[in-house]
């Protein structure tokens, strides 16, 4: 297995993987708005999409790392990581967990001091699972739709 950074080519299944679980067919394909949001992600500094490839060109997995300036901990970066995936297909077999160790040892080496992320409430496996990874739920996350 190898982490990379997406490229286009990897589009198709990234929306696939992000569309599956939301109960969302994603119609049409790679249209002209995920073009334009791949394209400001790949070019952005601050901006990481990585997927879990198996050697062969198949995508298994998939996650966004984004790093933030701020004044709060001391001028430190942290870390978001959002969008994480895997093919379910390929769930429980430690491929989520070798994805954020990943994601994480990324963020560390750049010299963030935290990472965070939000993950749906109804969601009950993927919170499990971030828990035992030692991720903390010390905060309450609240979104607003514009």
């Amino acid at each position: 297995m190898i982490f990379r950074t997406a490229t286009r080519h990897d589009l198709p299944a990234i929306i696939a993987l992000l569309t599956e679980e939301a109960g969302v067919t994603a119609v049409g394909g790679v249209d002209e708005a995920y073009s334009r949001a791949f394209d400001a992600v790949d070019s952005d500094e601050r901006n990481e999409l990585v997927v879990l490839d198996d050697g062969a060109g198949t995508v298994l997995g998939c996650l966004q790392l984004t790093y933030i300036p701020g004044l709060g901990r001391h001028g430190q970066e942290r870390a978001l990581i959002e969008g994480v995936r895997v093919r379910p297909d390929r769930r429980d077999a430690g491929l989520g967990r070798a994805l954020l160790t990943h994601a994480i040892d990324r963020a560390r080496r750049r010299g963030c001091t935290l990472v965070q992320l939000t993950s749906n409430k109804r969601r009950t496996d993927a919170l499990r699972f971030y828990d035992s990874l030692g991720f903390v739920r010390s905060h309450d996350g609240f979104k607003l739709a514009l």
